[in-house]
Order: C-alpha cells, then structure tokens, then sequence
C-alpha cells in the first residue's frame, strides 16, 4: 500500500480505483434504490463522496498528466473521459497508470 502514496502516478491510480468504485455505487445501488424503491438515502449520501473524489481524481489527472509531459488530446483527455464510463478508471489504469507507476518504481 506504501507503493501508492509515495509517488504522484501511485496517488492517481489510488483515486482512480476509489472514483471508479463510487461511480458503480452510485449508479448500479444508489440510482435503482432511488428509481425502484422510491428511497433517495443512498444517492443523497454517495452522491457527494462521489463528487469530491471525481474531482479529486481530476485535478489528479491533469497535474499527472503535466508531470509526465501527456499531450491533452491523446493521454490526458482520454483518462478524463474514462471517470465518466462505469469500469472506466479500472481499464485506464490497467492500460496506462499501472505500466507508468511500474517503469517508475523500477528507476
């Protein structure tokens, strides 16, 4: 779990997997409970935690995304995008985040 604090790129894929996991809450427990049972508890509740970590995860992204020198309309928008797809930001980290944070832990 150390590996994940120590640098930037691990802070990421950290609020990554949390935005990715609220994002499933929210919209495959919160929204039926809400629609089905007429109980909007749970989307009054994980609707603003998944609120502050989709923007924690996206100011996260951009100042990764200008740390390693990403061009916007290639890397950086396309990580941004993902935090909006239900399994989003678990494809994007296994496709670009974990590969960046292992080559870094190797140097």
């Amino acid at each position: 779990m150390k590996k994940y604090f120590s640098s930037s790129i691990g802070r990421l894929r950290l609020y990554a997997f949390l935005e990715g996991v609220s994002l499933l809450v929210l919209v495959f427990i919160a929204m039926p409970v809400k629609y089905l049972l007429k109980d909007p508890t749970w989307v009054q509740v994980i609707g603003p935690i998944h609120g502050a970590l989709f923007v924690l995860f996206v100011f996260g992204a951009i100042s990764v995304g200008v740390e390693q020198k990403w061009k916007f309309m290639k890397t950086t928008w396309i990580v941004l995008l993902s935090s909006f797809i239900p399994f989003g930001t678990f494809y994007i980290d296994w496709k670009v985040f974990r590969p960046l944070h292992q080559a870094e832990q190797k140097a």
